[in-house]
């Protein structure tokens, strides 16, 4: 039995590849909004899988 799992945060990096932009500028989402973020501990960011797939199909929530 195989089962498919699903991320659902992705890190800066993972999250600049897929919109093909710099981990600086999701960092600029991050902060203005247009993406949600959870923050693990003091310094790691997680970028929300859902919200990255509202961006890349040009809708937001």
């Amino acid at each position: 039995m195989t089962v498919a799992v699903t991320p659902r945060v992705v890190s800066l990096a993972q999250a600049a590849t897929m919109l093909s932009v710099s981990t600086r500028t999701v960092r600029r989402y991050v902060d203005s909004g247009h993406l949600e973020a959870i923050r693990i501990g003091t310094k790691t960011l997680r970028i929300r899988v859902e919200s990255l797939q509202r961006m890349l199909d040009g809708t937001q929530a």
